[in-house]
């Protein structure tokens, strides 16, 4: 029996090393009892941008940098930066891309060409932007997630829809203002998603003009992460980039994916 038992073992591993796993995803409610069981009682102690468990650079000296680029989705912010996304195909610059649910809604067809494109990662910006609390906490007028499970479903849902669509599931998450609190980033991490905090801040949520944003990028050192923003055309954050780029460039910096690197 036991011989049985360990030959359909490695014949099980076998295939689930193939990609023929024939488990099926846990389904959302589950995830969320489990999580809230797991994380009962639990009282956040941090609550910030760089709480433990955030990678904010990556693990290397090599004169590379990551742009993550977020897509927000929110009322005013479902836009897209077409002059941006065509400068870095027609360069061949590639960039981390932080996809929110309701801009996937609102730009179907290019998510999915975006998705498609090797240039691009894409990872996890949530259903709903919203920062990632389990008690509520709020930030930039912003109201975070309220509970363990709505931390799973703001996380979760978002992942299975662009893994639906794109055949990947992201490996990365960024909240909403890339705000947190520690239990939050456990959660994540138990999702399978690294949290994706930044170093460099490249447009201040999309407020800085073109100036700003190319001096703020000029300012890079090996193993930047920057945040940008890729949904607001009408902000600087365009036309800063494609000054920066050139620059960095003469100096021998590289532009990565941050999945390219480790990440610390």
């Amino acid at each position: 029996m036991n011989r049985i038992f360990v030959t359909f073992f490695a014949i099980a591993l076998t295939f689930a090393s193939l990609g023929f796993a024939a488990s099926t995803p846990t389904s959302i409610e589950t995830l969320k009892e489990l999580n809230s069981s797991r994380y009962a009682g639990a009282v956040p102690a941090k609550w910030g941008e760089q709480v433990t468990g955030v990678r904010t650079r990556l693990d290397t000296d090599e004169m590379v940098i990551a742009l993550t680029l977020d897509a927000c989705g929110s009322a005013k912010g479902k836009g897209v930066d077409s002059r941006l996304i065509d400068f870095l195909i027609r360069q061949q610059i590639p960039a981390t891309l932080f996809i929110n649910g309701r801009w996937i809604d609102a730009n179907p067809e290019l998510f999915r060409k975006l998705a498609a494109n090797p240039l691009f990662e894409i990872a996890n910006h949530g259903i709903r932007h919203k920062p990632a609390s389990i008690n509520g906490r709020s930030v930039y007028g912003i109201a975070g997630t309220q509970s363990v499970a709505e931390v799973v479903e703001e996380i979760e849902l978002n992942a299975r829809k662009i893994e639906l669509i794109s055949g990947m599931r992201p490996k990365l998450y960024r909240s909403g203002t890339a705000y947190y609190d520690e239990i939050a980033v456990q959660i994540s991490q138990g999702l399978g998603h690294e949290v994706a905090g930044y170093s460099l801040l490249g447009d201040a949520g999309a407020t800085w003009s073109a100036s700003q944003v190319k001096t703020a990028l000029l300012k890079a050192v090996s193993g930047d992460i920057a945040l940008l923003h890729m949904n607001h055309p009408e902000a600087g954050t365009g036309e800063g980039l494609i000054a920066a780029v050139p620059e960095l460039q003469r100096r021998g910096f590289r532009f990565v994916r941050m999945s390219d690197y480790p990440l610390k």
